[in-house]
Order: structure tokens, then C-alpha cells, then sequence
């Protein structure tokens, strides 16, 4: 039985801008004659059943996704990979390819192989997905390898969790050859394969570089549509690939995040240069770990760049803020072959009118409305569409319909603490009197919030966020223009009526001071001279502090030239 194996070797690619991880573009999906071969031989072979999560990750090695693995690591190769982050030949991979089947059928398959053995990989319904051929059969440490992978053994960690849960004792290594790939459903007219996507780019395209993005149980919110306008400032292409399974018990429907998606870049995005598509690749909250897989990834799929936010591929609190940019200090891109883009946390400055990053904006929290996926996902659940500021209204109407688990349960709460919800997104609340406001005497308890609070921490910016810079940019334009055509009328006779009437005060008060006593016979119902006069003083300072109008006479005098203005437009003539 023959098949095709590597589709592209180093050869091909020397007059692309990238190059797969290793130099090769595995394939290890069977086609033709291969196929039938295989199906036959499949029949006669120990099965072995796998779960959904298995299924994926023997595509993704069979379509190249995973790039230079070819099957499951030997031990060899799982131990340094563990370990060191790197394959037994140097190679940097980050995470294990292994495979340890669970169940007591097939442990008892398991038992009976020997190495050189071949077995049939077949899903819940028996159907035949993929052959493997048995290079090594070795015991592991489940403690040792949640420690190295993530950094805890904490069953609470889901990548912890699904070692005890659905791995056995005994992992087989070997390369697989794919039978049939498992239908997309909805997302099958937009998968791409790595095949597929390095001609797009490079054949179809022409681009010279390309940016890869992958996200996960968000809908795309303004924080990635920042990352991915600074990318495409100066690289031709982005891919975009929304994870698409194996996602948390509560998220964002894929198919939802997916409509999203395309919505938002139907409206916003520059034709012909953004490319969504679907990546099915199994959820390992591995943190750091996984971000170097994502980074690689994208590399295999053509990308030159990878685009990396503050926590990609995070979970909770078991890793550092920006453990995520850290992770690249170790493993450098200029080895890993790829461009890394590292992004601090996006946020929205209603003062600066527009989104940022620590790097780029000087303002303190006052101003800031904060973009947390897991905020917006519990704003959706409260019923809210989150601020325009921080998630297009495009993306969020279609994406309130996706949330899972939808509404409040019966205690009128979501799935976290309507405090903890208001502190991510919006932390001017518990500090200040309102967006852009004045310091609390004492910070607000985020465990003392309510549901009111979220709703009126949104409606502060829904009804004030354009009116922070609006209101500082009508200030300087009212001070500023010298053409008084645009400014509102209105103002100017409000102040100066303010000024007359402050005027009338002080005239009245002056009067009250002529006549006032040295000392009053009561002291509650009548003034002596000495109080009359304070008011008086206070009344004139009012009058100080009034803003003045400004009228087109009164800013004459800034239009004036050192020439005759004939002489600034071309001509050298002097007046006679």
C-alpha cells in the first residue's frame, strides 16, 4: 500500500517566505486505491475505539497541521518534548503527541500488541478513522506529565483533569495513515487545509507574508480587531482561524463566534486580505506551552507572523499575566520560524477616543473600559449587549444568541460574581464617581455589587464614553476658533448672562454692605457688615470664576501678518 507522505519537501518551498516546521508539509491522509487497501486491512486488524478529541488530533497530524509529526511520539521523543520542550532531535515542539487509550476493551487490546503491530483506530460507532502502526509501547507518569505540561496537578485545571479522565496508563507510539476525515457540518465549506492555505497566500494571492491568528471562545471583540489592524499595516495577509471544538462547558457557540466573525469583517476589513476560517484542533490549557503550539501552527499553515495577545491560551489564574510573551524569551522566534507579534492588553481610552495599550496610552482606569472575553461572555448572559467601545454591535447581536449557558440561573446570578464581572470591564466603578469622575471617599466592595450596579456601569458608557473627548474637543474649539461661524450661539449668551447676573448680585450686595450693622441684634436673622462683606467677596470671586463668551470681535486681534498676504502666496512685489 503506498501513498504520498510529504506533499511538499524543502525544495518546493525555497522561493516561498516561510517554510513548514522541519521543512515538510506532512500528509498522511490516504486517497484512491491507498484507501480502499486500507479499509480492507482495517477490517482484519485489532480495533482500537476513540474518542472525539482523538479524531481531531490524528487529522490535524494527517493533514499537516502538526507538521514535522507524522503519528503518535515515541518515547523518545515524548520524554524530551515533556521535558524540554523539544523533540529528541532538537526540534522545538511544545506539547506531547501522545497516545494512551482508556476503556477496558481496549487495554485489553492494548496488553496484546507488540511492537511492528498494526491496529485500526475506530470512533464511537466502529467506524474505521485511521491506521497505526506500533513503533512504541511505554508507561508514563500522569503526576510528572501534568506538572511538566502545565505547571500543576491540579484536578480544578482542565488539561490536569482530562489526563486522569481520558488517558490510560500505556501510550503507543507510531505514525498513523488517515482513512476518512469527519465532516465539518457547518463549517466544512470554509475549512481549509494547510495544502490549501499556502496556495491561497502565495499562488493565488501573492502575498510576501501573512499574519495568523487563532482565538477561542470569544466573539471577536475590538481588542483582536486592534491586533489585527496594527498587523495589516504592514504584512499583505491574515488569517484568522476561530477554534472550533473541544471548547469550556461555557463559551460562545462556534458557530455563532463564526457568524461573528464574518459579520464584523464584512463591514470592517479590507477585501481580498483577511481569510476566516475554522481550526479544529482540540482545547490543552497548557497556557505558554500552547501558545509556542499556536505559533507553529500558524507556521504550518503558511503564516510569516503570529499574532499573540496578553493571555493567549490561558486559564484562570494559573499562569503569570504574560506568560504568553515570556514563553518566546525561552523558545526565540528566530528558531521557532516565525514572526511573533506580542500585544499587551487592549483596552478602550474614552480620553484618548480610542483603543490602546499600556504602551500607547498614558491615562489612568478612570477612563478606561477594560476588554475581558469572560466579561463580555457574562454581560451577554446578564442579557446586555457589551459597549460598541469594546465588541461591534455586528458581532455582539449575533453572539448573544451563542452564549452558553444563556440567562441567569435561579438565584439571579451567572456563572461568576456580578462584582468580579464590573472589576474586569469596567474599574472606574468601584474607584470613581462615574467614567471620567472624581475619587470615591472609599472604594466600593465588589463582593457588595449587584446586578444593578453592572447595569448601570453600562449605561454610564453607553450615554458617556463619545462625550468625554467630544466635550474636551468642543472646549478647545471654542477656545480655539477664530471663525466664531461654528460655535453655538447659545453658549455665548448663556455666559454672558451668567456675567450679568453675577454683576446684578454683587451690585445688590454692595448696597447690603452700605447698610448693614457693625453688629446685628440677631445674629440668625440678620447680617453684621463683616458677614455682608464676606458674601460680597465670595459674589466677586464667583464672578472671576465665570467662563467668558467669546465673540468674533473679541479674537480680532489674533489674525495679523508680518507681509502683505499677497506675499505668502507666490508674489514678490512689495506694495507702492
Amino acid at each position: 500500500m503506498s501513498n504520498q507522505e510529504v506533499i511538499y519537501d524543502e525544495k518546493f518551498f525555497e522561493n516561498y517566505p516561510q517554510h513548514p516546521h522541519g521543512g515538510r508539509l506532512i500528509n498522511k491522509v490516504l486517497t484512491g486505491k491507498a484507501k480502499e487497501e486500507g479499509f480492507a486491512k482495517a477490517k482484519s486488524l485489532p480495533k482500537i475505539m476513540i474518542d472525539l478529541e482523538a479524531v481531531i488530533t490524528i487529522e490535524m497530524i494527517a493533514t499537516g497541521v502538526l507538521s514535522p509529526n507524522e503519528g503518535f511520539m515515541n518515547q523518545a521523543d515524548y520524554e524530551s518534548v515533556l521535558k524540554e520542550g523539544r523533540l529528541a532531535n532538537g526540534l522545538i515542539w511544545p506539547v506531547p503527541l501522545s497516545f494512551a487509550p482508556t476503556g477496558e476493551r481496549n487495554q485489553e487490546i492494548v496488553a496484546s500488541l507488540s511492537v511492528n503491530d498494526e491496529v485500526t483506530l475506530v470512533d464511537e460507532n466502529m467506524e474505521p478513522i485511521a491506521l497505526l502502526t506500533i513503533e512504541d509501547i511505554f508507561e508514563y507518569n500522569k503526576t510528572e506529565r501534568a506538572n511538566h505540561l502545565f505547571g500543576t496537578n491540579d484536578r480544578n485545571h482542565p488539561g490536569v483533569d482530562a489526563i486522569y479522565r481520558r488517558m490510560g496508563d500505556t501510550a503507543l507510539g507510531g505514525p498513523i495513515q488517515l482513512l476518512q476525515r469527519v465532516d465539518w457540518g457547518p463549517f466544512e465549506k470554509l475549512r481549509l487545509e494547510p495544502k490549501d492555505t499556502w496556495r491561497i497566500f502565495y499562488e493565488e494571492k501573492k502575498f510576501n507574508s501573512v499574519a495568523g491568528f487563532i482565538t477561542g471562545a470569544n466573539p471577536l471583540h475590538r481588542g483582536h480587531e486592534y491586533m489585527h489592524r496594527n498587523a495589516l499595516e504592514e504584512i499583505d495577509g491574515l488569517l484568522l482561524q476561530p477554534l472550533v471544538e473541544m471548547a469550556k462547558r461555557e463559551y460562545t457557540r462556534h458557530e455563532f463566534r463564526m457568524l461573528a466573525y464574518r459579520s464584523v469583517l464584512d463591514t470592517y476589513y479590507p477585501d481580498n486580505r483577511s481569510i476566516l476560517s475554522p481550526l479544529r484542533v482540540t482545547y490543552i490549557f497548557a497556557g505558554p506551552r500552547e501558545t509556542v503550539l499556536h505559533a507553529l501552527v500558524m507556521k504550518n499553515y503558511g503564516c510569516t507572523h503570529a499574532i499573540i495577545g496578553r493571555d493567549h491560551a490561558g486559564i484562570g489564574d494559573y499562569y503569570d499575566k504574560y506568560a504568553s510573551h515570556t514563553v518566546f524569551e525561552e523558545f526565540l522566534p528566530e528558531e521557532l520560524g516565525i514572526d511573533v507579534r506580542l500585544f499587551f492588553e487592549v483596552f478602550y481610552c474614552t480620553r484618548c477616543h480610542s483603543l490602546g495599550t499600556i504602551q500607547t496610552c498614558p491615562h489612568d482606569e478612570n477612563y478606561r473600559v477594560n476588554i475581558s472575553g469572560t466579561g463580555i461572555r457574562e454581560m451577554l448572559r446578564h442579557g446586555y449587549l457589551p459597549p460598541k467601545e469594546i465588541v461591534r454591535p455586528e458581532s455582539a447581536r449575533i453572539a448573544i444568541q451563542g452564549v452558553q449557558p444563556k440567562g441567569l440561573d435561579e438565584n439571579d446570578e451567572a456563572t461568576l460574581p456580578v462584582g468580579q464581572v464590573i472589576k474586569s470591564i469596567f474599574p472606574f466603578y468601584l474607584k470613581y464617581h462615574g467614567l471620567g469622575g472624581s475619587l470615591r471617599k472609599k472604594p466600593l466592595d465588589p463582593d457588595q455589587l449587584t446586578n444593578e450596579d453592572l447595569a448601570l456601569a453600562i449605561r454610564d458608557v453607553r450615554e458617556h464614553a463619545d462625550l468625554i473627548y467630544k466635550d474636551i474637543s468642543d472646549e478647545y474649539n471654542n477656545a480655539g476658533d477664530i471663525n466664531r461661524h461654528l460655535q453655538k450661539q447659545w453658549v455665548d449668551e448663556a455666559r454672558e448672562s451668567m456675567i450679568d447676573q453675577q454683576e446684578m448680585v454683587i451690585d445688590n450686595l454692595e448696597e447690603k454692605v452700605k447698610q448693614a450693622p457693625d453688629k446685628a441684634s440677631d445674629e440668625f436673622m440678620y447680617q453684621d457688615k463683616s458677614e455682608a462683606e464676606k458674601e460680597l467677596k465670595v459674589a466677586k470671586q464667583i464672578l472671576d470664576d465665570l467662563p467668558k463668551s467669546v465673540r468674533g470681535e473679541d479674537v480680532k486681534y489674533r489674525v495679523w501678518n508680518g507681509l502683505p498676504y499677497h506675499r505668502y502666496i507666490g508674489s514678490d512685489e512689495e506694495d507702492e
